[in-house]
């Protein structure tokens, strides 16, 4: 499932907004898509308010939650349940038109992928938030995603890893 042109305005908008934690509830989405990855049900979840993503025992959110944001950690190593996991972000400043042709091109690599989900905000093509998830050479699970603020010309780029015990 991929380019879902939304009907709702999205809640975060620029990267200092957001907020990272593991472990919360299930939050209302506004489009869900499912993928086997290495014999892992992995679940991508677009919010209102940036994603989440369920697979095996972790549940990550990044969003606009109460309580403030102060932007994406860079990196988050932990163990869960005898899993290794690892997050890294990046937020990109993008000058005018950049921010454009990355998301122009985001959209193209991600449409009709298996294990995607692109949704895009009203107001800009360019106000997306995109997952993909997929299983790396080494094995394991991956994902990552982009959250796309052109009001603020910010990309913010994510990327997990995931390797069972």
């Amino acid at each position: 499932m991929s380019g879902i042109r939304l009907a709702v305005p999205y809640l975060d908008t620029c990267a200092e907004q957001l907020s990272f934690a593991l472990g919360l509830p299930e939050k209302e989405a506004l489009a869900v898509a499912e993928a086997e990855v290495d014999g892992v049900r992995v679940e991508l979840r677009l919010l209102g308010a940036s994603h989440q993503v369920f697979a095996g025992p972790v549940r990550e959110t990044l969003a606009c939650l109460p309580g403030g944001g102060s932007g994406p950690p860079r990196a988050v190593t932990r163990e869960i349940a005898g899993w290794r996991y690892r997050f890294t972000s990046r937020v990109r400043r993008c000058a005018a038109g950049e921010l454009t042709g990355l998301t122009g091109a985001l959209r193209r690599d991600l449409a009709g992928r298996s294990g995607a989900l692109c949704g895009v905000f009203p107001g800009s093509p360019d106000a997306l938030t995109a997952l993909l998830a997929w299983r790396p050479a080494a094995g394991g699970i991956a994902w990552s995603t982009w959250h796309a603020y052109p009001q603020a010309g910010q990309l913010v780029t994510t990327r997990t890893r995931l390797e069972a015990p």
